[in-house]
């Protein structure tokens, strides 16, 4: 694979790092100050519901259908023929998003009904989580067209920019949460009103970058523009197909919201601790390699194409794998070095670890997809992962229903940790079927020496797993140890697994030209 794209990955996974520390500060903030009670879970509900559809809409089905666009227009077009369709863009997804925001807004009792019916019974949480609603659905407007320019962006090279947006983000709710919000009547709404000025400044921080390359017109309505059809044809099938794992974890709210309080707060710290080396590795890889691919499929250099994914494949599973099995073993000392402090009991940090270890297996799916889907959006095909989604969803929805419902009910201690379960579950089956899809079509072929590169993966996370379980010790030295002595312990175990990992991989002859294949090798601009 070409440097570039490695040099890249790097850029954005260096930048999303600082983005997720600061994000992992915030959530220590929020736990501190508002533990896992009433607040937190109507928080999270009002925050979650907008998060989702940006998730969904803007770095989803829009994204994945925005970037093979402007990647076309890029290299087949004028540079005019580009700043017309990011007007006409702008203009039209601005409007939409304009009236989706003013009826969200309104809406607000029913959605928050929707999604988390199981909070009218207890007094005063649904009113709370309503108010919070219409100060955060808002964030979807801003943020919605900070992907777009995020995109304009990342198809011209520029990542750095669209990956720190986020730490603009944390770090306001960083302030509002422990700063702000203490000294207010509702410290809760203030919270909640922290989301809509982030959102406002992330979407600002975006304009310099976008107009020095000439590409920031004036926004206008423009739906029967050619590029914008196909935009909005392609978003269409690709609002399920992209993000079958997001609406899985919003189904997982609504079936907490039902449970005892605290549910939903403990899959959330639980849900950040396995998001934070997704966001670092793999979604940064994500980023780099759609308008790589895209482009690729646009020259018609299929060869190049195949060998892009099997490439990224490879170095997801190098990556992640360690990261998974790290989440297994040490889960309770991470949990109570990350958020046991303040508010956050010793019952919070029992629940949300039994959460993150069924979160943690779930890793190695989530990432796969993240780099399996782009093998479809780059070729504007976003029907197969229509399909693929649906499946999966209906995969996750059985579950709830069938096996976490009836295990709540039956008075099973844990019934979040099924919930975790399925959806882990879920994006297994969605892994499994984007990789068969491509393998059918001919459009991925994997290049030799992949059970070599598996069984030295295998052997250096089996021994990373058996180190870190001596080091991590019984959790109630965990308990009982301050702030400072379980960062220190925790440095210790990451530091040493890491070692241990490579090394093992060194040992047994895990080389970068092991990411390669056969086919790559003469190559003169691959890794």
């Amino acid at each position: 694979m070409s440097r570039a794209i490695f040099k890249s990955t790097s850029v954005v996974g260096l930048t999303t790092l600082i983005s997720r520390i600061t994000g992992l500060w915030r959530d220590m903030v929020y736990s501190q100050a508002f533990g896992a009670g009433t607040v937190m879970d109507a928080f999270l509900v009002a925050y979650k519901i907008p998060n989702f559809l940006r998730r969904l809409f803007a770095e989803g089905a829009f994204s994945q259908s925005f970037v093979p666009v402007i990647s076309e227009y890029k290299v087949r077009r004028s540079h005019d023929d580009v700043r017309e369709l990011v007007g006409g863009v702008a203009g039209t997804l601005g409007a939409v998003l304009f009236v989706v925001t003013l009826i969200g807004v309104i809406a607000a009792p029913v959605i928050i009904f929707l999604f988390a019916p199981g909070f009218r019974a207890e007094d005063g949480k649904y009113e709370l989580a309503v108010e919070m609603f219409r100060f955060t659905f808002p964030y979807l407007f801003f943020i919605s067209l900070t992907a777009l320019f995020s995109g304009v962006l990342n198809s011209y090279g520029r990542f750095a920019i669209p990956a720190f947006t986020q730490v603009i983000m944390n770090v306001v709710m960083i302030i509002f949460a422990s700063l702000i919000a203490p000294h207010t009547a509702q410290p809760g709404l203030t919270l909640a009103a922290g989301v809509f000025v982030a959102g406002a400044l992330q979407l600002l921080f975006q304009l310099p970058a976008v107009a020095k390359l000439g590409l920031l017109p004036m926004p206008r309505w423009r739906p029967a523009l050619e590029g914008v059809r196909r935009i909005g044809k392609l978003m269409i099938p690709g609002i399920v197909g992209s993000s079958a794992a997001q609406v899985s974890l919003l189904l997982d709210t609504l079936i907490a919201s039902f449970l005892v309080t605290g549910s939903i707060a403990w899959l959330y710290y639980a849900d950040r601790l396995m998001e934070f080396p997704l966001g670092v590795f793999s979604i940064a890889l994500a980023t780099v390699i759609l308008p790589r691919l895209s482009a690729q499929h646009a020259e018609q250099s299929m060869e190049r194409f195949s060998e892009t994914l099997d490439w990224a494949l490879r170095l997801v599973i190098l990556m992640v794998t360690p990261a998974a099995v790290a989440l297994l073993v040490i889960a309770g000392p991470l949990t109570a070095t990350m958020f046991g402090y303040g508010r956050f009991t010793a019952r919070d940090i029992e629940m949300s670890t039994w959460a993150l270890m069924a979160y943690s297996w779930g890793l190695l799916g989530f990432s796969l997809v993240k780099v399996l889907a782009p093998g479809y959006f780059a070729r504007q095909d976003t029907k197969t992962p229509v399909r693929v989604g649906l499946i999966a969803l209906g995969v996750n929805m059985g579950l709830n229903v069938g096996v976490v419902l009836p295990a709540h009910l039956a008075g099973f201690p844990a019934p979040h940790v099924l919930l975790a379960t399925s959806t882990c579950i879920s994006a297994a089956v969605n892994t499994t079927l984007l990789w068969r899809g491509l393998r059918r079509d001919g459009v991925y072929r994997p290049t030799p020496g992949w059970w070599k590169l598996l069984g030295q993966i295998g052997a250096a996370s089996a021994t990373m797993a058996a180190l870190l379980w001596w080091l991590a010790g019984d959790m109630s030295i965990w308990l009982a140890a301050s702030a400072l002595e379980r960062a220190g312990r925790l440095a210790l175990c990451v530091v040493g697994g890491a070692v241990s990992y490579f090394a093992v991989l060194f040992v047994l002859g895990v080389r970068p030209g092991s990411l390669r294949g056969a086919r790559g090798k003469s190559a003169p601009d691959r890794l």
